[in-house]
Formats: structure tokens, sequence, C-alpha cells
């Protein structure tokens, strides 16, 4: 599902017009991002939790010449689906 058909399947749902649900989607996924840009989780009850993992610099290969390269330190997205979402997968 593409950005777009989640615009359109959340304005049918709801009654809402297209143009006032793409403005609460790109509302909800900014609030999502500026939390996890601060470092915080963000906990949707019955859909999962999103937060922030480090990960710390790294020792590589180039796998065109071979020489040792160092991978910087990063801050990685995680999601962790919660147990009715999983449950809801697999019945």
């Amino acid at each position: 599902m593409k950005k777009a058909e989640l615009v359109q399947a959340v304005a049918e749902a709801t009654g809402m017009s297209s143009k006032d649900t793409q403005k609460v989607v790109d509302a909800t996924f900014t609030a999502i991002v500026d939390t996890m840009k601060s470092g915080d989780e963000v906990r949707i009850p019955n859909f999962g939790v999103f937060a922030v993992n480090d990960r710390p610099e790294s020792q590589g290969r180039d796998p065109r010449s071979g020489e040792a390269i160092t991978i910087k330190a990063a801050k990685v997205p995680r999601f962790r689906a919660s147990k009715p979402l999983k449950d809801a997968l697999n019945s």
C-alpha cells in the first residue's frame, strides 16, 4: 500500500475529504518522526512501538578493493509489533 492508497482508505473509512485526510496522515508521520528524533518511543496500543536504536561504529570491507573501512555509528529506526497485531496477522 502506498501513501496515497492509505490516505484514500482512511478517507473512505472516516468520511473525511481526501485533502483533510492527507493533512492528518502527514501530521501523524511528522509527529512520529519528531518524537523519534528526540530519542523517545512512540507507543500505539494494539499496533506496536516505534523506537530508535543506536548502531555503534564497526569495521567493514570495501567489496571492490577489499580494503578495511570504518562504518560510522548511526541511529536506526526500529518497530516492535504488539501481540494483537501479530495475532491478527497469524489468525
